[in-house]
């Protein structure tokens, strides 16, 4: 991979920043400023999602022939500073950097034709059906069964910490079809509309006050079985490719560096006990500096990662190095964000964070998403399968242990 920045590269850097500053919305830009987590606020986004649609810049990392744009690793680079510079809200990621992929994978030639072009335009919004009550980390041990009914599968049971079911009108998800063999040999994936009969989607409100996960239950739920993705039990394996996104397929190194950026920028405006820049402060600045080295090296994976799905390799082991590196730096980020606040940080106002209201911040205007980001952040090295078990997959996958 060929690291050096192309004169094109440098246009096309002046290109992307054009068009943020021409279709950027006040009311776009607001939701990313507020934006605490990886979900921003839906209205939102998805008008932000339609606009890159109708540029060909929905989903920059898909082929080209299923409707992505043909850039080079560098570009989507590029693209992804940029649009965190410019504070733009992150599209909602299930069905762009998940089912779709996926479907890419594995789907048959119907499903990607019905479905693709419905997930760039945002006419359908998807959820991801996997962890359970009793089944998160352990994701093998799922319980929701569906059980074959003529050309319907019927499903039983219940899925949580749904990301934005209430929102979504998809979802894809793990079902047993097998309770006998190996746990994994029995497991199959199924696209289902939200709006069967029989679903009923449950908001949990988290510690920021906003309700982002769900809680979904299924009680005789009918599901066409051509809406099986793969085979039948066979699902562990789409599951697996998929996450190979959901892990890898995200770039966090983009948004830590701009991360670090602005607090460097607040830092000097914050004043020490003896009166002087906190950002001349020998401690906090080695605190940054520790943080930047890490976050160079994780953009360098993350572009070797990139590479290997534009080749069509799987970038395997990977894909968990980055996602164990990119949460926990993110943590570490949010932590010295609160750091660097001090008690500016401490003012919650959760109301001050919705888009369009009327509610004025107390402090700076920078201070008001930190809390909110720093409790955010704690379940990031949770969701996505916990960082322990992609250590665990490291420890076989690279070390034979």
């Amino acid at each position: 991979m060929d690291l050096k920045v192309p004169e094109q590269e440098r246009h096309f850097r002046e290109e992307v920043r054009a068009f943020l500053n021409e279709s950027l919305t006040p009311e776009i830009l607001e939701a990313g400023r507020k934006t605490t987590s990886v979900f921003a606020p839906v209205k939102e986004v998805m008008a932000w999602q339609r606009l890159l649609h109708a540029k060909g810049w929905a989903a920059p990392h898909w082929p080209k022939e299923y409707g992505g744009t043909g850039w080079s690793v560098g570009q989507r680079a590029v693209f992804a500073e940029e649009l965190v510079r410019a504070e733009a809200p992150p599209l909602i990621p299930m069905g762009l950097q998940m089912c779709g992929p996926c479907l890419i994978g594995f789907g048959t030639e119907e499903q990607k034709a019905h479905y693709l072009p419905r997930i760039l335009s945002g006419e359908d919004i998807w959820c991801q059906g996997y962890s359970e009550p009793g089944a998160g980390s352990d994701l093998a041990s799922l319980k929701t069964f569906a059980e074959s009914d003529g050309d319907d599968y019927v499903i039983n049971g219940t899925k949580i910490w749904t990301t934005y079911a209430h929102h979504a009108n998809r979802m894809f998800l793990l079902v047993r079809t097998r309770r006998d063999g190996k746990p994994q040999a029995g497991i199959t994936f199924l696209l289902l509309d939200m709006n069967t009969p029989g679903i009923t989607v449950d908001p949990i409100v988290g510690l920021d006050e906003v309700p982002e996960q769900c809680q979904v239950f299924f009680d005789n739920v009918r599901v066409p079985k051509r809406n099986r993705v793969g085979e039948e039990n066979d699902g562990w394996t789409v599951a697996k490719y998929l996450l190979t996104f959901e892990r890898g397929g995200q770039d966090y190194a983009p948004a830590l560096g701009v991360q670090l950026q602005r607090l460097k920028q607040i830092a000097a405006r914050q004043t020490t006990a003896g009166g002087g820049s906190l950002r001349e402060d020998p401690v906090w600045a080695h605190k940054v500096a520790a943080c930047e080295s890490e976050v160079l090296a994780l953009s360098f994976t993350e572009k070797r990662i990139k590479s290997a799905l534009s080749a069509g390799k799987d970038p395997g082991a990977l894909s968990s190095m980055t996602k164990i590196l990119g949460t926990e730096l993110q943590q570490r980020v949010t932590e010295l964000g609160i750091e660097t606040l001090g008690s500016q940080a401490l003012v919650w106002q959760p109301q001050a964070l919705v888009p369009g209201g009327d509610e004025a911040p107390l402090g700076p205007e920078y201070a008001l998403t930190a809390m909110a980001s720093y409790l955010n952040a704690r379940a990031c090295s949770i969701y996505g399968g916990s960082n322990e078990v992609q250590r665990g997959i490291i420890a076989k996958a690279v070390l034979g242990l």
